[in-house]
This record gives C-alpha cells, structure tokens and sequence, in this order.
C-alpha cells in the first residue's frame, strides 16, 4: 500500500496522472451569459461611454484658452505676416476683378515653413473700417464667398481676407510615386497623420486664419472673423484663441457638440468634452461680440464613396443642427458667462426656419460689433475667374506633418530619453503616458462579482470561460485554462489575439480549422506545458462597431486601450487572489493587436512582470504617419490607429522603457506584412541600448524567425521558462 501512495505522489508531480477536473471554478458563480459575448462587451463599453458623454457636462471646470489651444493642435510658432504676397502670372494677374468700391486680389501669406495660407483679398479703395477675415465651407471656393456676404463688408468698407480650406474631395489623398490612395477626403487625409503628431487640421486652419489677423492687426485695430458650416468652425474657434478679434460670425455651426463623435472624423478633438463644449468655447469669445446664426448647412452623408484602388475613409454624417438642441447650448453659454450675455446673439429665421449663411441681421449684428454701422446691398456681380489651389493647400500641409514625422525622433529624445538618462526616473512619464495619451479611467471599484463555467477538459488541463465586472456595464471576459492536479503557485501567462479575434482563437488546437490561423493554439501549448493561461477579450472587434469607441472615448481624452486597460487591471487583481497563481509571476505575450496591448498595457500596469510583443513592434509613429510606405496605416482602414500627440511623446521603444526594468521580448516573422524588418530593428535597437544601460542586457531579445504574421513560439517559450523562473 506504502508503495502505491509513493507511485501516485511522484506520479502526479510528474503530471502523469490526471484527475478529474472540477466542473466550477472555486470563488465563482455560475456563469449563465449566453449568445455573443464579444458583441455584448462592445455593446457594453458604448452604453458606458455614451453615459460618460452625457456626463461630461457636469463635470466640466472653468475653459482654459491655451487647454484649447493645445487640443486643437494650434501649437506652431507662426512665421511673421510683414505684407501679403500677390499671386499672378503673365497669363493671370493678382487683380483678378475691379469693383468701384474695392479691388479683388489673389493672394497669399506664411503661416509655417512651406506652409501658406491662400485665398482673395478684397481690399477697398478707401482707408479700411475694418479687418475681416470671411471664412467659406470647406467645398466653397473664396470666390463663391466674396460674391456673398465678403463682399458686402468690402463694399461697406471691410478689408477683406477670404482664405480657402482644404475641402473634402479625394483627389489628391494618397502618394502617386508608390501607387497608393483612398477615398478618405482631403481634411481626413490630412487629420490622421497630423493627429498622430499632436496636431490637427482644425488646428493648421485656425493658424491660417491667425496669421491672416496678425497682417489685420498692422492695418487695423477692428478685426473680425466670419465663417460658414465648416468656416464657422474655423471662425469660432479662432475667435476663442485670438483676443485680437473684436466681433465673431459663426454660421452653421453651434451645437451640442455631444454627438461629435458621429460627425466626419476630421472634428474629432482629443478631450473636447471633458473640458469643452460650444458653450464653455463660447465662453474663450465672450465678452467680445458673438453672432451665432443657425443656418442650414451642406449635407455631409460621409466620404467619397469607395471604388477600386480608393477605400478605407472613416465613416461620419453631417447636418443642419435642430433649432432646439443650437438653443439649449445658447442658453448653456449665456448661463456659463452671466455677465457677458449682452454680448452674444442667436438669429433664427420666422418660426425655426434657418436663415442664412450671413443674413442681413447677422451680419448686421456682426460689422456693428466692428463699428461699421451700415451695410448696403451688393450691386454688379464680380464674375472672378476660378483658381486653382487645392492642391497646394493639401501638399503643403501634408508636407509640413511629414517633417514633424521626420523631426520628432529628436523631440522625444529630447521629451524622454535625454531626461531619463540623467535621473533615471520613469514614473512621472508612465503618469503621462496613462493620464495624457491613453487616457485614464478611475480605477474600477465595483465587485468583481466572477462567473465561471467550463469549457475545456484537455488531458493536462481544464478551460474556464470567466466574466468579471469592470464598470456598470463594463465586463472583463476570457479563458482560464488550469493545469490538472495543481497543487503549487504557477506563473501566468495572459495570451492576448488580435484583431477581430476571439479567446477561442488562441487556445484553438486544430491546424485545419479557420480559427487556427496565426495564433497555432499557443494558448493551449503553454498550458500543456504546466502554465497558467489566461485568454482575455479585448474588445477590438466588430469592425466599425468597435472602431466607433475610439471615436467615443476621444472626446472624453480617453482611447479604446483606456477600457482595455481597466479590464485587465480587474483581470490581473482577480488572477492574484487565485490560490494556484504566483502573482508576482505574471507575464503578457500578445500577438498583432494583441501585440499592441502588449507594449500599452505592461507599460502602465506594472503587476505584469513581463511582456512579449509579436507581430507588431516596429517603428510604430512612422507606420501611422508616412505617406511614403505602403506599410502605413495612411492608406488602410484602420481610422482609430492615431493616438493624439504620440508621435512627440513615446514611441514603441520609449514604451518598452515603461515596461523596463522587467524582462521584454519581440517576436517577428520576416515575411510580415505589418512593417519591414529594418523598421523592428531600427527601433529595437533603442531598447537593447536602454536595458543595456540599465545593466540588464540579458532582459530583453528579439527573435527574427522566417515566416509570417504569427506566433512562432520558440524563443519566446523560452524566454518565458528562463524569465518565469518555470
């Protein structure tokens, strides 16, 4: 008998004999949730997002003019406006029409380097009133404007700058020396690689028209700024930056701004509503005079459409906003700025219908606040010849974001890696990373409240499927497989899948399944090899359905990885209190998407004492931003890869410093098409270097295997037992 009990103990240390698995998890509840869990999590964190939209008013503090500044990417130094430049040619003069009144120029002026704003000047023959510069929509052309409401100032006595604004075509979104384009519109085209970099479209245009004001402000001390649909964007955001602008007309565009999120992405704005709305930017104008008309706008149904060669836009809807919601917001700014409500007006046309853009009153209302105290009715039209310039306008921005791209490798050496190499202090830069890019929720406080219930009885291991709740309907779900007859603290390893992945996906055993695919059940091999595996859900999938919580969270300045993040805080307090984990074991090996995670989520939660990236470290703000690489995300459809402001902060290299002095491992195939090899390791390097620095050499290592954009899982298993001490 003596020698049975001996065979059975080394037996079941040897992991020879199998037991049978228990059919609920101990410390859970039965987990009775059916149907599609990952399309429920997606469901759940929009709820949860839409409730923080609504709520974000409340919460808002007193506006701040340079947080604006900043949001907005209006951050450039401006190049001194001395005079404006004519544009003309020996086959088309700058004087492109003569009014008895006023003379219409064609003009240009320096905003950055290489970067110029560009439209009409309408200069009248006697000394000027004052300065105004009419903004049109982006789809009209200054010479549409200066036949409407520009030139009636001009011809009541208004110096007149009418700047263009990249529209919303797609002629020229895309690189014709590698072949590549898309149908997203030249304003999207130009936001996703300027976002990436701190900057925005928004942003670029506001400066346009600033430097417009800076040569008004030489001729004048009454200037003025006039905008319609997204002019009046334009316009009303300048007014809020610029204390120099005396009078403000803001055309079809005033709103809540709570749905922006379903507007074109090109008005998205990291952490707009946590700090502002119309009301509180409304606020940044007051107590100057503000005309607010609600006028009816171009309907924006989305982007071009997609056709061969040309896809990949983001999807977004625009209209003419309901009378009641432009009133309710109205009301907001006149409460937020009592003793200033004199100063700002709502015109409507007879009973809800919009007037406009620059109706008589408005615009009335409007040159008064200039002391202009008339204006007469427009005679003779000028009949101006089309330009050509939109093209210009699109290059020269893109070009400008481009050497910001190239630049930026020594603004974060000078943000990051000068400063950490003389005190060595990291924390301070994982605050920001989390708070600042990411975006930080409050630590999840609910009970976990675990479910469980089985799914997997493997012959060396049993799978749990478990739920964890994060937020009010916010929930953490994934696989726990367990090693059979377990009677130590094991070390962990969380397995994340990539996009439009599931789970399932990694655990998977069967290469002649669909659902083997990259991921070669690496899940279930490590478990046979005696870990602890953890299989969460992220919720990037779904396609526009997940992609639309990017969109939800910017506003917030939160991002789609600040709901990943809180779901694997819960997962990783819950995986500890297990009586067979090691919490100080606890590693993340993430493949693709998952890869992703792999370099944010170590690199603020430090309970994860390791982390493997496979198939996506590269030089990740070049793989946003290019336009010169068919790798970039520029052309595909991934509108929620921008982060904003990444590009001058932390690239993937300052992300492993993060995660240092923990172990890091990459893991890349040759053959994939995430990004080139030179790429990887151009910016491991920067990571070996760091480590090396540190003393700690032997804690980090790439691993360059041939083949695909998939888990090779040789060296990293290694790394794993060498680092996991198993």
């Amino acid at each position: 008998m003596r020698n049975i009990a001996v065979l059975f103990v080394l037996s079941w240390l040897a992991g020879t004999l199998t037991l049978p698995a228990q059919e609920t998890l101990p410390g859970t509840q039965p987990l009775t949730a059916t149907g599609d869990l990952s399309a429920q999590m997606v469901a759940g964190i929009d709820q949860f997002l839409m409730r923080e939209i609504k709520e974000s008013v409340a919460k808002r503090s007193k506006p701040d003019r340079e947080r604006f500044r900043k949001i907005i990417g209006a951050v450039d130094a401006r190049e001194k406006v001395a005079a404006l430049e004519l544009i003309g040619t020996t086959f088309q003069p700058a004087k492109v029409a003569e009014h008895k009144l006023f003379d219409v120029l064609t003009v240009r002026w320096p905003v950055f380097e290489g970067v110029y704003g560009e439209g009409l000047l309408l200069q009248p023959k006697k000394p000027p009133l004052a300065g105004v510069v009419a903004i049109p929509d982006a789809d009209q052309t200054p010479e549409q404007l200066a036949e409407g409401f520009a030139r009636k100032l001009a011809e009541n006595g208004g110096l007149v700058v009418i700047p263009a604004l990249v529209n919303r075509e797609d002629t020229f979104s895309g690189n014709p020396k590698i072949k590549r384009f898309t149908n997203q519109p030249h304003r999207e085209w130009i936001y996703r690689q300027a976002y990436q970099m701190g900057r925005h479209i928004i942003g670029y245009e506001v400066q346009k028209v600033i430097a417009a004001v800076d040569w008004l402000s030489l001729q004048t001390t009454n200037i003025g700024v006039a905008g319609y649909a997204e002019g009046g964007l334009i316009a009303f955001y300048s007014a809020a930056l610029d204390e120099r602008i005396r009078s403000a007309l803001v055309s079809g565009y005033f709103d809540s701004r709570q749905k922006v999120w379903s507007e074109p992405i090109y008005h998205n704005v990291f952490g707009l509503l946590r700090d502002f709305g119309d009301a509180e930017i409304a606020t940044l104008v007051l107590p100057r005079k503000l005309i607010i008309e609600h006028s009816e706008v171009p309907a924006i149904e989305g982007p071009p459409k997609p056709q061969e060669g040309r896809h990949g836009a983001a999807p977004g809807t625009w209209r003419t906003s309901e009378q009641g919601s432009v009133e309710a917001e109205f009301k907001r700014a006149q409460k937020l700025a009592p003793s200033s409500a004199k100063d700002i007006e709502l015109v409507h046309g007879n009973e809800g219908v919009p007037v406009g853009p620059g109706s008589d009153y408005a615009l009335s209302a409007f040159a008064r606040g200039l002391g202009i105290s008339a204006l007469n009715s427009p005679t003779e039209p000028l009949r101006l010849p089309a330009q050509s310039r939109q093209e210009r306008q699109v290059r020269e921005l893109e070009e400008f974001t481009q050497r910001l791209l190239r630049e930026s490798e020594r603004v974060r050496d000078e943000y990051f890696w000068n400063p950490i190499k003389k005190t060595g202090a990291i924390e301070s830069f994982r605050k920001i990373f989390w708070e600042e890019v990411i975006g930080r929720f409050p630590d999840p406080t609910m009970s976990t409240n675990p479910r469980a219930r089985k799914i997997h009885d493997k012959p060396k291991w049993t799978g749990y499927e478990v739920m964890l709740d994060v937020f009010p309907d916010v929930f953490a779900w994934g696989y726990l497989l367990v090693p059979k007859n377990i009677n130590d603290k094991r070390p962990v390893v969380v397995c994340q899948h990539g996009l439009e992945g599931v789970p399932e996906d990694v655990v998977n055993e069967d290469p002649k399944s669909k659902g083997y695919g990259p991921y070669r059940g690496y899940a279930a091999r490590l478990a046979d090899m005696g870990y602890v595996v953890y299989a969460p859900h992220n919720p990037y999938r779904g396609q526009d359905n997940f992609r639309v919580l990017q969109r939800k969270a910017n506003p917030l300045g939160k991002s789609l990885f600040s709901v990943i993040i809180a779901q694997h805080q819960r997962t990783l307090e819950w995986l500890a209190q297990l009586p067979f984990v090691d919490r100080d074991r606890m590693a993340f090996y993430g493949l693709s998407y998952g890869g992703k995670t792999a370099m944010r989520v170590p690199a603020v939660l430090t309970n994860y004492c390791l982390s493997i990236c496979s198939a996506d470290f590269n030089e990740w703000i070049r793989k946003n931003v290019t336009t010169e690489s068919p790798y970039s995300y520029m052309f595909t459809i991934e509108y929620e890869m921008p982060e904003f402001n990444l590009g001058s902060t932390f690239n993937y290299s300052e992300m492993a410093a993060l995660i240092a002095p923990r172990p890091f491992m990459v893991e890349r195939g040759h053959h994939d098409g995430v990004a080139l090899d030179e790429w990887v390791a151009y910016e491991f390097a920067k990571v070996r270097r760091h480590y090396t620095r540190l003393g700690l050499a032997d804690k980090t290592e790439i691993e360059f295997f041939d083949g695909p954009h998939a888990i090779n899982g040789v060296g990293t298993f290694r790394f794993l037992k060498e680092h996991l001490r198993y």
